[in-house]
């Protein structure tokens, strides 16, 4: 196996994926842990913080090489924390050119700063995987029900979700020049685990995605996790999401949502009311379909136009 031009041989290997430096002269390092056992197996991506401020990917895949749950007993194990390093440091979603990282893949290797680093990720570590997980969390204040995001058209990716153990499923269309898309181009299986907001650490939302993480390695054979999944709890139902309904604040003021995140909610229910600071009106909000709330804004102000929450319906 040869990652970013060096040999990896077994046990633990660390590299920095070096693209490009900034005006002041500082590179851009992005550290690259890999784990190799000496038993062949599939190789396994565990990649976080493609947008700088989305902390609770970063967290999950901290913990997984804290817990040394990266170890394999076949196969590898590659987990990348933190790709957007300088976003996270100035815990802002763009890379420093200003751009959207999750909207310049492949890259170009003389393109943008971002194209290039996109190019670099596509060039030296996706060829060598089978299997990705990619992290994110809701953006701005919008908090994400835990789910996970599959292409509908893809059996193996829809078994796998199943295994992670989400409540829900979305068929997700690819979005053109995200990671998502070009990996899956290159026919890698992803997993997109969506949980939380940005710049938030949430304990049940990280608890359950290092849970799913760690069955997809168990059935994949990476390593043996039996222990540790008798004592997770079992999600007996899972809603697969066929499309979805972002429902809009129809005028500006104070916000206070009523139903949960994850609550079923049918058309014309009240999901919560916008007033003015000064007592002259008071509107109701309320469901346009039937669905599941997979996404509440938790802002408690708001501009007219704003998402409010996001229903997903199911395929029955």
């Amino acid at each position: 196996m040869n990652i970013l031009n060096q040999e990896i041989g077994y046990g633990r290997t660390k590299l920095n994926l070096d693209i490009a430096k900034l005006h002041t002269g500082t590179r851009l390092e992005v550290p690259v842990i890999i784990e190799r056992s000496k038993k062949p197996g599939p190789t396994l991506l565990l990649i976080a913080g493609i947008h700088g401020n989305e902390v609770n990917g970063v967290e999950i895949v901290r913990q997984i090489i804290s817990a040394k749950y990266n170890k394999p007993t076949c196969g590898t194990v590659i987990c990348i924390p933190v790709v957007n390093v300088f976003g996270f440091l100035n815990q802002k979603r763009q890379f420093p050119d200003g751009r959207d990282l999750n909207r310049v893949f492949p890259g170009s290797k003389k393109g943008s700063l971002a194209s290039r680093f996109a190019y670099a990720i596509m060039q030296h570590i996706v060829p060598v995987v089978d299997y990705i997980i990619d992290y994110h969390t809701g953006g701005d204040s919008r908090f994400n029900y835990s789910q996970i995001r599959i292409d509908k058209n893809d059996n193996e990716c829809l078994e796998l979700a199943k295994i992670f153990g989400s409540r829900f499923i979305l068929h997700s269309k690819n979005r053109d020049k995200s990671f998502r898309k070009s990996a899956t181009d290159l026919g890698k299986k992803v997993l997109l685990f969506e949980g939380g907001r940005s710049l938030y650490l949430d304990k049940m939302v990280t608890k359950s995605a290092i849970e799913g993480t760690l069955k997809v390695m168990h059935h994949l054979k990476i390593r043996d996790f039996e222990e540790e999944i008798s004592t997770m709890p079992t999600e007996e139902n899972h809603h697969i999401i066929t499309k979805s309904v972002w429902l809009r604040a129809n005028r500006s003021g104070m916000y206070r949502k009523i139903p949960r995140l994850g609550q079923y909610v049918e058309k014309g229910q009240l999901i919560g009311t916008i007033s003015d600071p000064y007592g002259n009106f008071e509107k109701p909000v309320k469901a346009t379909t039937n669905g599941f709330i997979i996404c509440s804004n938790q802002a408690s102000l708001v501009n007219q136009g704003d998402a409010l929450v996001h229903i997903g319906i199911t395929e029955d």
